[in-house]
């Protein structure tokens, strides 16, 4: 099943420079695993925003839920999740 998902991160102004770069290490870590395992589809910058939207592709919503609660970021993220279907006009 593919899921639309909107991250903004919020990251607490009082957290130390160098957990947070250690945080953002990991995460990026857990993210590529994610894409290379297919699960994560695609991923993309929102340009001006510490945010991106994504594309997964898992079995079902508990499924998602486990992928994105185990972000190194989730909790300081707001996510929005949209189920997706086929379009019926849609080519491909």
């Amino acid at each position: 099943m593919l899921y639309h998902v909107r991250m903004d991160v919020r990251v607490p102004r009082d957290m130390e420079p160098a957990a947070f770069e250690a945080l953002k290490a990991t995460e990026k870590a857990r993210a590529e695993k994610l894409q290379r395992s297919g699960e994560w589809v695609h991923l993309w910058r929102i340009a001006g925003a510490y945010a991106n939207v994504s594309i997964f592709d898992v079995p079902d919503h508990d499924a998602l839920h486990a992928i994105l609660s185990t972000l190194p970021l989730f909790p300081f993220m707001e996510i929005t999740v949209t189920p997706l279907a086929r379009h019926p006009s849609a080519i491909a």
